[in-house]
């Protein structure tokens, strides 16, 4: 049985891009296109990883890795950044909410199946 992983992201090109190569790769996908979504999707279907931008309508991939984080149903799922924000400051606090990972768009396919293969 495939392995599921959850995209949580609101541009239609990097969902394609990060769901291609995903799918390329023998995983089974679910999207959510903005934070309460992803959320929710996450309680209900228990992925096995999550990869979660940050700027997304609604709460932002900060407050929803939190949450995902300090929840019972979800501490454990693993939870790799993959943003736009690179500065240090923002890497700094994305970890502080508890990602496993943080990755900077645009990511090279090889690095993101690396990463995840580390983390399930």
């Amino acid at each position: 049985m495939a392995r599921t992983i959850l995209v949580v992201e609101d541009s239609p090109t990097q969902m394609q891009v990060v769901k291609t190569a995903l799918l390329n790769n023998g995983f089974r996908v679910l999207t959510a296109t903005n934070g309460e979504d992803g959320a929710e999707m996450a309680r209900n279907e228990k992925p096995e990883l999550i990869v979660l931008d940050v700027i997304l309508p609604g709460r932002n991939g900060f407050q929803v890795c939190r949450d995902l984080k300090t929840s019972p149903d979800t501490k454990s799922t693993p939870v790799i950044m993959l943003t736009t924000k690179d500065q240090p400051s923002d890497r700094f606090w994305g970890m502080r909410q508890g990602a496993d990972a943080y990755l900077i768009k645009p990511c090279n396919q090889d690095e993101l199946l690396a990463t995840i293969a580390r983390l399930i």
